[in-house]
């Protein structure tokens, strides 16, 4: 119960905490609006603006992507007084889970525009900004590496790498497919569950999901990620304008990111900050306040600082809002219809058949220094990835103490899911650790099953130095293995004994990501882990 927990610990801002008899308001916020919510609920607290009654209002914030707010609400027994998902949308997806509860008292803050973010040099290879690009050009680009090279002349490496959120859990992964959905079907209106059972559709869906190389859990990550890691990593992402705005400016390489309008059109978020109906009235006046306070002119100008589109007219619109960072206030020509609460359903079923299935080597270090309390959290971690993967995955699991063993051949997970969490459990500590004889292990698995129709990807956790390897050293040769099909690589420093600069080399090396763990996060990143692979999260299956 992430939303709860957020709760108990007054999660964001506020200094100490309420006063005394202080009317609370708890809202939850996409986590694009993160940055301006905490800003100015700190204001509004120094302020301690009352209630009639002479309450104090304090204000708490929980940053939070829609799709996992449903969830996570739809458990709980008491909501926010107040919510700012991206769309309205996603308070029909809740009330399709018996809660209504925001549905009535909703008021747009702030809006922001979906977009392609793209690195400039990419986009003007593209013939950015004399020739307008759109959604089925980038999936056409992804599924025709021949083109891509034609286009790019090969600077930006084989294939276009591009990312977007996870569609379970955040409201920009949904409304990309949909925009797909939107534009192979050359139509604005809401498209319906119907339509998205089209052949071209799906085609379209697929090409586009085909280049997809990392899922993010929200798009404030996506775009940092992408700033720092540069073109090689994502050549182009779908985000917000906004996060554009923030993170486009001397990216790596000191390229900026711009943002691409898509020509067919796209969605615009507008952020409506939607009050509890069950809320007693005292709340409901608390969070009406705060919300106020959120529209006036002064608040609405530290939302453009942040790169969002304020909804007060009587604010001047400039930096960062200019053409210097690529934003053009003239853009979108065309903005799609909003969807209905069973597209957005019946949009995860689609993701979920168009996606990249992974082929998936596990590598779980087994020696002695795991045993305890270590091991233990790392079986519950693996236990609970194996759970959320996709039925048409594939998982090779090899542990390794004195030297690699492998505990399961390549299998689909429809047909091993529940072998393979009693694999894990079953897992015991001893020996030595064979750490760059298992990389080359898993490296040899995956050479063994590759296809171009299954992404490559190791995970490698481990808690300590190599001290048994015979037939590997951590050397380019090795980062050759293990990138080899390109699999990409993403690795887990068990506590403070594993080598770090080792690991983070061998997954940036690898267009992986590097976690630095411990027994307290290791659920954490086994999750995220899951968020970057697709797996069964937020509103999906």
């Amino acid at each position: 119960m992430l939303l709860l927990l957020a709760f108990l610990l007054a999660a964001c801002g506020g200094g100490d905490g309420p006063p005394r008899n202080a009317a609370v308001v708890n809202v939850t916020a996409n986590t694009e609006l993160t940055a301006w919510l905490e800003e100015s609920l700190a204001l509004f607290n120094d302020e301690q603006i009352e209630t009639a009654d002479g309450k104090t209002v304090f204000v708490q914030l929980t940053p939070m992507e829609s799709g996992q707010a449903v969830v996570d609400m739809s458990e709980m027994q008491e909501l926010p007084a107040l919510w700012l998902p991206d769309s309205p949308v996603w308070t029909n997806v809740l009330a399709e889970r018996g809660l209504n509860n925001f549905q009535g008292d909703c008021v747009s803050t702030a809006q922001s525009p979906l977009v392609i973010g793209m690195w400039r040099p990419v986009a003007e290879a593209l013939g950015w900004p004399g020739r307008s690009l759109g959604w089925l050009d980038v999936g056409s680009l992804a599924a025709d590496p021949s083109a891509w090279e034609y286009y790019s002349g090969g600077q930006f490496g084989p294939t276009l790498r591009i990312g977007h959120t996870h569609p379970g859990l955040s409201d920009s992964g949904a409304s990309t497919l949909l925009a797909v959905v939107q534009a192979a079907q050359s139509q604005v209106d809401p498209v319906s569950a119907s339509d998205i059972e089209q052949p071209i559709v799906q085609a379209s869906v697929s090409a586009f999901e085909s280049a997809v190389s990392w899922f993010g859990a929200d798009t404030d990550t996506l775009g940092r990620t992408m700033s720092e890691r540069g073109a090689s990593y994502l050549g182009a992402a779908v985000m917000y304008e906004s996060t554009v705005v923030r993170y486009g400016q001397s990216g790596a390489d000191g390229f900026d990111i711009i943002p691409v309008y898509p020509f067919e059109g796209t969605f615009m978020a507008t952020f409506p900050a939607c009050i509890n109906s069950a809320a007693d009235a005292e709340t409901q006046e608390a969070a009406t306040l705060f919300r106020d306070f959120l529209l006036s002119v002064e608040s609405q100008q530290r939302a453009m600082n942040q790169g969002l589109r304020p909804v007060s007219n009587q604010v001047i619109i400039s930096a960062p809002l200019d053409a210097a960072r690529g934003v053009d206030l003239s853009q979108p020509e065309v903005i799609f219809g909003q969807p209905s609460a069973q597209t957005i359903y019946a949009v995860q079923d689609l993701w979920q058949a168009a996606r990249k299935d992974v082929n998936l080597v596990m590598l779980l270090d087994v020696s002695g220094s795991m045993e305890g309390s270590k091991i233990r959290g790392m079986r519950a971690a693996a236990v609970q990835f194996v759970e959320q993967m996709g039925d048409e995955d594939y998982l090779t699991i090899i542990g390794f103490s004195d030297e690699p063993y492998l505990y399961m051949d390549r299998k689909m997970v429809a047909d091993g899911r529940a072998e393979m969490i009693s694999t894990i459990n079953a897992m015991q500590a001893g020996g030595g650790t064979a750490l760059y004889d298992a990389i080359g292990a898993g490296a040899y698995m995956i050479n063994e099953s590759s296809s171009s129709s299954a992404a490559n990807a190791m995970v490698l956790l481990t808690d300590g130095l190599d001290t048994n390897s015979i037939r590997f050293t951590f050397n380019d040769d090795l980062i050759d293995v293990a990138t080899a099909n390109d699999t990409s690589v993403f690795t887990i420093a068990y506590g403070d004994d594993a080598d770090s600069d080792i690991l983070r080399d061998l997954a940036t090396r690898a267009n992986g990501n590097f976690y630095q763990g411990d027994e307290a996060n290791i659920a954490a990143i086994y999750q995220d882990l899951s968020t970057a692979f697709g797996g069964s999260l937020g509103i999906g299956r």
